[in-house]
C-alpha cells in the first residue's frame, strides 16, 4: 500500500491508537509496524482473531501483557551455552508467571476453554511454574540472592555474619577504650571495602595500623588497626566466595532455563501475538467497531459508518454504497459539509479493515480487498517544488492514471479545482469516464455542476450529495446517495445578510440553463424530504399495525382454547348426565319386575315412585336457579333478539347464542356448544354481559364478545382440604373466569401443609400461557401457604 494513501487518509493516527493499547514493547512494536494486507484469508484470520478477543474482553474483562519483556537476547546467549544474569533470569520468571495468569485467563469458571480462533494459542502456552518459582526463591530481587538459594552460600554468609561481629566488638573496644583520645569521631567507617577508624593526624602514631584515606582538610586518617587487619581479610576472602556461590546458582538456573528453551520461546512469541491481538480487540471496544464482511468483488457497503478520528458523540454516521449498481460515485454539496469527511470515511475504513482491525460501522458492513488505494485530498501546494494547488494534483492524478487497475480503489478531492472552471470541470469529467470506462472504483468531491450532469446521464455513475440545512445554514453531515447536492450559495448570502439587489444581479450573471438546473435540484430535493417523512410516517404506522395484529391474534387464541374447554365440559356434563338417567331408567325398571314377580304392593311403588321423583326434584333444583328467589322474567319478543345475542335455555338451563330469527310461531334455533337446538322463545331468558369491542373496530350481532361472570368473580379462591386433581379442576376455571373478567391478580389459598398441593398448584401456573408470573405470599399476604398470581395484559 503506498505511503501517500496512509498518510493522507491518517492512517498513522489509527496505528497510534492501537500501539497505546497494547502493554508489552514487543506487542507495541507489532503494533507499530501493522499494514493493510491484500490477502483475504490472512486479513479475515486477522477480524476473526480480533472478534474472539473482544468476546472476551466483553465475558472477562481487560487482560495485561505487561511483564513480557523482549528477552530474544536472553535466549539467544542460553543456546550458544552462556549463563544469564540476575536481571536476565527475573525477566524470564516475569514472563512465565504472566503466561500463567493469561493460561487462567483463557478458562472460564468451569474449567475449560472457550471454543475460538484463539483458543489453540492459549492452550500452547506452558507457564513452567517450577521453574519460575525457583527463580523467584532463589533471586529475591535485582540486587539480593536469598540466603537459602545454595546450602554453600548459606555458610559463606553466616561466616561473612560471624566476622563482621567480631571486627565490630573489636572496633567498639578501640573507640570506646584506650583510642577514645586519639579519635576525631567516637565512629566505625569503611574505606576501600575495609573496617576503618578516624584517627586525628597528630596521634597517627599511638593507633597502628593500615592508613586507607585521608579528609579533605588533612585533620582525619582513616586507619584500619592492625588487630583486625586478618578479620578484614577473612571477609574479603568470603565474600570472593560468596561471588563464586552466586555465579554458581546463577549458573544453575541458567541450565534449568536451557532445558525449557523451546517452550520458553514458543511462550513469547504467543504472547506478544496475544498482546497484538487484545490491543486490536480494544481499539474495536473503545470505536464500537464490528467486523466488516469482505469480498474481492469491489463491493463496499456502509451501514452508520463512522470517521475514527471525529470524537463518537459528534461524528454523524453515514451510510454509503459504491461497486455494486454503479463504480463511480460523484459527491457534490457545499463547503464544510461533510464531503471530505466521507471519502476518507470510506478510505481509512478500507485501511483499517485491511489490517485486521474492527471498523467503526454497524454489523454486515462490507468492504472490498484493494491492492492499492490511492488517494488525492487536501491542499498539496509547494513553494519547494514550484508546484501550485492544481499542479500538485494533476501530478497526483498522472500517477494515479499509470498505476490504477480494477483491483484498486480512488479517491479525488475536489477533482479539477484549482484553475478554470470550465478546463477543470472538462478534465474532471475526462478522468472519471476514463476510471469507469476501466471498471476502477472511483469516489470523488465536486462543485462543478457538469459532473452532477455528467452523473445523472452516465451508466454506471450516481450522484451523492452531503445534506445543507438552509433555514440554520449548518450541515446536517448526512450522505444522500442517489441526489446531486446544491451549492446553496445564494440561499446562504441571503441568510448572512447580502442585500438582495446584489443576489438578483447575481442571478442574471448565470445562464437560464444553470438556473434552470439548480431548480431541478431544489425541486428533487423537495421531494426527497416529502418522501422521507412520509416513509417515516408509514414505518410508524406500519409498527402500530403489526402490535394491535399481535394483540387481536393472542386474544383469538385465548378465545379459541377457553371455546374448545367449554365444549368439552359440556359434553362432560351431557355425557354424567346420559349415564345418571340410564342408571335411574334400570332401577325402575328392575323394582317395577320386582313388584310383578311379588304380589303388586301398591303403597311399596308409590313410595318408590316418590323417592326417585325426589331426587329428580333434587337434580333439578341443583341444575336450575330458584325460581322464587328469580324477579318475574320478561316476555321477550323477535324485536328484543339478534342474532349473536346471549340466551339461557329454561327447560335445559344451558346457555347459547342465537343464530336465527324467529319464525311465525315463535321458534327459532340456539348454539349450546356443538348441540344446535330448536326452542320456542318463550323458552328464553336475555342474558345481559358486559360486550368488549376490539380496539380499533367497530362490531356488531356476532361481532361482539361477551363475557360472563365478570363482576362477580372474587379475587381469591380456596383450595384447602382438596385433592390435586380436585383443586386443578376448580382452579383452571377459575383462572379462566378472573381472567375474562380483566383482573390483575388474584389469590389461591393452598396451605402449607405436605407441600404436594402447592406444588402440584405451581406445576399447572407454569403451563397457563395467560399467567405472567406468580410467587408465595410474603409476611401479612399468607405466606408459603398462599401463592399470588399475575395476569399478563
Amino acid at each position: 500500500m503506498n505511503q501517500k494513501a496512509l498518510n493522507s487518509l491518517e492512517y498513522y493516527k489509527i496505528i497510534e491508537q492501537l500501539v497505546e493499547k497494547a502493554s508489552s514493547p514487543m506487542g507495541k512494536e507489532l503494533c507499530r509496524n501493522l499494514l493493510p494486507s491484500t490477502d483475504i484469508y490472512e486479513i479475515r484470520h486477522m477480524q476473526t482473531q480480533t472478534k474472539d478477543a473482544l468476546t472476551r474482553l466483553f465475558q472477562k474483562g481487560n487482560i495485561s501483557f505487561g511483564s513480557v519483556k523482549d528477552i530474544r537476547g536472553s535466549l539467544k546467549r542460553l543456546e550458544i551455552g552462556s549463563s544469564l544474569g540476575i536481571s536476565e533470569l527475573l525477566s524470564v520468571a516475569g514472563l512465565l508467571e504472566n503466561t500463567n495468569r493469561v493460561k487462567a485467563y483463557s478458562r472460564n469458571e468451569r474449567g475449560d476453554s472457550l471454543p475460538d480462533s484463539l483458543d489453540g494459542m492459549f492452550s500452547s502456552l506452558e507457564p513452567l511454574t517450577p521453574l519460575s518459582s525457583e527463580i523467584r526463591r532463589c533471586i529475591l530481587s535485582q540486587d539480593e540472592i536469598s540466603d537459602d538459594a545454595s546450602s554453600g552460600l548459606m555458610r559463606v554468609r553466616r561466616g561473612m555474619k560471624i566476622a563482621n561481629d567480631r571486627i565490630h566488638t573489636q572496633l567498639a573496644s578501640l573507640v570506646n577504650g584506650s583510642a577514645r583520645n586519639y579519635l576525631q569521631d567516637s565512629v566505625i567507617t569503611m574505606r576501600n571495602g575495609r573496617y576503618c577508624i578516624p584517627v586525628k593526624t597528630e596521634y597517627k602514631g599511638q593507633v597502628p595500623g593500615m592508613i586507607h584515606d585521608q579528609s579533605s582538610t588533612g585533620s582525619t586518617l582513616f586507619i584500619e588497626p592492625m588487630a583486625i587487619v586478618k578479620l578484614n581479610n577473612d571477609i574479603r576472602e568470603l565474600e570472593l566466595q560468596e561471588q563464586k556461590e552466586i555465579e554458581a546458582i546463577l549458573a544453575d538456573l541458567s541450565q534449568k532455563t536451557a532445558e525449557n528453551l523451546e517452550a520458553i520461546r514458543t511462550d513469547l512469541e504467543i504472547m506478544v501475538q496475544l498482546d497484538f491481538i487484545f490491543a486490536r480487540a480494544s481499539l474495536a471496544l473503545d470505536m464500537n467497531g464490528s467486523e466488516p464482511i469482505l469480498n474481492e468483488e469491489g463491493r463496499i457497503r456502509l451501514k452508520q459508518a463512522r470517521h475514527p478520528l471525529i470524537p463518537k458523540k459528534k461524528a454523524v454516521p453515514i451510510d454509503v454504497r459504491l461497486g455494486d449498481d454503479f463504480d463511480l460515485l460523484v459527491v457534490t454539496g457545499p463547503n464544510t459539509g461533510g464531503k471530505t469527511v466521507s471519502l476518507k470515511t470510506v478510505g481509512l475504513l478500507t485501511l483499517m479493515g485491511q489490517s485486521g482491525l474492527h471498523i467503526p460501522a454497524f454489523d454486515r458492513s462490507e468492504l472490498s480487498i484493494f491492492h492499492e488505494v490511492y488517494a488525492d485530498i487536501g491542499d498539496e501546494q509547494s513553494i519547494e517544488q514550484s508546484l501550485s494547488t492544481f499542479s500538485s494534483h494533476m501530478t497526483n492524478v498522472v500517477s494515479f492514471l499509470k498505476d490504477a487497475d480494477r483491483n484498486s480503489l480512488v479517491l479525488f478531492d475536489e477533482l479539477g479545482a484549482g484553475t478554470d472552471p470550465t478546463e477543470g470541470a472538462a478534465l474532471a469529467i475526462s478522468i472519471l469516464s476514463y476510471l469507469h470506462e476501466q471498471g476502477i472504483r472511483t469516489m470523488a468531491t465536486t462543485h462543478y455542476s457538469e459532473l452532477k450532469v455528467y452523473a445523472l446521464s452516465t451508466p454506471g455513475v450516481e450522484n451523492a450529495c452531503c445534506e445543507f440545512n438552509v433555514e440554520t445554514l449548518r450541515p446536517t453531515y448526512r450522505l444522500l446517495i442517489g441526489v446531486p447536492g446544491k451549492s446553496n450559495a445564494f440561499a446562504i448570502s441571503s441568510k448572512l445578510g447580502l442585500p438582495d439587489f446584489i443576489i438578483e444581479k447575481a442571478k442574471e450573471q448565470i445562464s437560464e440553463q444553470d438556473e434552470s438546473f439548480e431548480d431541478v435540484l431544489t425541486s428533487l430535493e423537495n421531494s426527497r424530504v416529502t418522501i422521507e417523512n412520509e416513509r417515516l410516517e408509514i414505518e410508524r404506522y406500519k409498527s402500530e399495525i403489526e402490535a394491535l395484529k399481535n394483540r387481536l391474534e393472542s386474544k383469538q387464541e385465548k378465545l379459541d382454547e377457553r371455546k374448545e374447554r367449554i365444549i368439552r365440559q359440556a359434553n362432560e356434563e351431557a355425557h354424567r348426565i346420559l349415564a345418571e338417567t340410564k342408571e335411574y331408567a334400570d332401577q325402575t325398571m328392575k323394582l317395577f319386575h320386582k313388584f310383578q314377580k311379588d304380589h303388586v304392593d301398591t303403597a311399596a311403588v308409590e313410595k318408590e315412585r316418590q323417592a326417585l321423583r325426589a331426587r329428580m326434584n333434587q337434580t333439578e333444583k341443583s341444575m336450575s336457579m330458584n325460581t322464587a328467589a328469580k324477579k318475574p322474567k320478561k316476555e321477550l319478543t323477535a324485536k328484543d333478539l339478534s342474532l349473536g345475542d346471549t340466551v339461557k335455555v329454561l327447560s335445559m338451563n344451558l346457555k347459547g347464542t342465537v343464530s336465527s330469527h324467529p319464525d311465525s310461531k315463535g321458534f327459532l334455533f340456539v348454539q349450546m356448544g356443538i348441540i344446535r337446538s330448536k326452542v320456542h322463545i318463550s323458552d328464553l331468558e336475555l342474558i345481559d354481559e358486559p360486550v368488549i369491542n376490539t380496539p380499533g373496530l367497530s362490531r356488531t350481532g356476532a361481532g361482539k364478545i361477551r363475557m360472563s361472570k365478570s363482576s362477580s368473580v372474587s379475587t381469591e379462591i380456596n383450595l384447602l382440604g382438596k385433592t390435586v386433581d380436585e383443586a386443578i379442576a376448580e382452579l383452571d376455571k377459575y383462572l379462566d373466569d378472573a381472567y375474562i373478567a380483566h383482573l390483575k391478580s388474584v389469590r389461591i389459598v393452598h396451605g402449607k401443609g405436605t407441600g404436594a398441593l402447592r406444588k402440584g398448584v405451581h406445576n399447572y401456573l407454569k403451563r397457563q400461557k395467560h399467567v405472567d408470573s406468580f410467587r408465595l405470599g410474603e409476611f401479612g399476604e399468607g405466606d408459603a401457604g398462599v401463592t399470588i398470581v399475575e395476569f399478563k395484559k
